[in-house]
């Protein structure tokens, strides 16, 4: 499968050539801080190959030290995009920058003890196909 993608000013932009294994969504407090959310949608393939199209130099990459939490962002807008980790042997792609529909659907939620409180009884809440008046 080739999927297409890019940060939100589209400075950065990438194409990937495969599979996802999995598909996690992270609420672990990390994951809290650098999205600014409940949690992280993150799809992971160690065989997949991904390929730059532009904006490779506008790219930063944040190791949070003495831990495995890794975030690469565009530098001019801030959107997450993919990163390699694991000595070039795990892709991980933010959901939200692909350019695609994706087929494949949560495989867990995970660091789920770390979960914001306000994130309980969602399905309870209002909801707007857009910004409501």
């Amino acid at each position: 499968m080739n999927y297409t993608g890019s940060c939100l000013c589209g400075d950065v932009s990438f194409e990937l050539n495969g599979e996802f294994e999995s598909f996690y969504l992270c609420h672990c407090k990390h994951c809290q801080k650098d999205t600014g959310s409940a949690h992280a949608s993150n799809l992971f393939s160690t065989t997949a190959k991904l390929i730059w199209r532009t904006g490779k130099s506008k790219i930063t990459t944040y190791k949070l030290p003495k831990t495995k939490h890794v975030k690469s962002f565009c530098s001019s807008c801030g959107s997450a995009v993919p990163n390699i980790q694991m000595n070039n042997k795990l892709v991980v792609v933010p959901a939200g920058c692909l350019n695609e529909e994706i087929s494949i659907k949560p495989t867990a939620h995970i660091f789920k003890a770390s979960a914001a409180s306000w994130e309980d009884n969602l399905d309870n809440v209002k909801s707007y196909d857009q910004l409501p008046e």
